[in-house]
């Protein structure tokens, strides 16, 4: 059941990556959003950017940043970088060559902070854009840019399982411009991006959770960073953000305009540095048939 307004929601701080769009640009299109013949305006791109990590931080978190490359555009969409859970590093794998460059400048930046346990992605794997943490389970959209296949490789590194998620419109491309995690057992997310498999599998999984309409996820409503408490989203998606009030959440609104030409929101840009993160020990009653398909041989 929906949670109640009554619900004392607490935050809890994070660790992000940031990037600087110091570079920021559409050169090409690997998205329906990017279109290299409409005009992009770098220094608002930058406002916005430097807004964000300002809210982000008047919200005590704490921001990294890495050192943007200038033949790499995309590079302010951190949430690619990587998946880092409980210390360990998975580096992305990109699928099209325009981005496979931002792969190694990551993984030194990991390797040169003194993170121990970092690899490489075999297979194709868009870091946290298509993996985010649940309540222990890992939430992997695959479709557009990661692979079915790379599922058991990110089980298996992590010790998790596995919840594969099929996208099936292309504008929602990465897992994480369709659904959001609001709490360990709470998401919020737009039906009409995955397949009915995958419906069935998070409605099962996650019973009442904000089912977004058409007009916020066209605005890329989904692509919100919450603390637990507060939920920073884009300031187009009003009526999502009115449900979230009612659930006892706080919307904090930012402008993302210019940056969602490239295909980009709020949580495009920040990569959560997870020293530890929560477990479950076991799946909530009633949910046997979802775990089942939640290991990574199922997905």
């Amino acid at each position: 059941m929906p949670v109640s307004v009554g619900v004392l929601r607490t935050s809890r701080p994070r660790s992000y990556l940031m990037c600087p769009p110091e570079y920021f640009r559409v050169d090409y299109a690997i998205n329906p959003w990017m279109d290299p013949a409409r005009p992009t305006d770098a220094v608002l791109a930058y406002e916005q950017w430097t807004r964000l990590g300002d809210v982000l931080r008047g919200l005590g978190h704490a921001i990294e940043l890495a050192q943007p490359h200038p033949d790499l555009p995309d590079m302010v969409f951190a949430a690619n970088a990587a998946t880092v859970i409980d210390g360990r590093v998975l580096v992305a794998s990109f699928r099209h060559g325009e981005r496979a460059g931002e792969s190694s400048v990551y993984e030194r930046w990991f390797r040169t902070r003194g993170y121990r346990q970092v690899r490489m992605a075999r297979d194709f794997n868009e870091g946290e854009g298509d993996h985010l943490l649940a309540g222990g389970w890992i939430l992997a959209g695959h479709g557009m840019r990661t692979g079915r296949a790379s599922h058991s490789e990110t089980s298996g590194y992590f010790g998790r399982p596995v919840v594969g998620l099929t996208l099936v419109d292309p504008r929602f491309y990465h897992l994480d411009t369709a659904l959001a995690v609001l709490s360990e057992r709470e998401v919020m997310y737009y039906p009409a991006a995955f397949d009915a498999a995958s419906l069935r599998r998070l409605r099962g999984l996650f019973p009442g959770a904000i089912e977004a309409d058409a007009e916020d996820a066209a605005v890329f409503g989904l692509n919100a960073i919450s603390d637990g408490r507060h939920v920073v989203l884009p300031a187009g998606a009003t009526s999502l953000a009115a449900r979230l009030a009612a659930r006892g959440f706080t919307p904090v609104h930012v402008e993302v305009g210019e940056l969602l030409k490239a295909g980009g929101g709020p949580k495009c840009c920040v990569l959560e540095l997870r020293s530890r993160a929560p477990r479950f020990a076991a799946v909530p009653a009633g949910q046997g048939r979802a775990a089942a398909s939640a290991r990574p041989r199922g997905t």
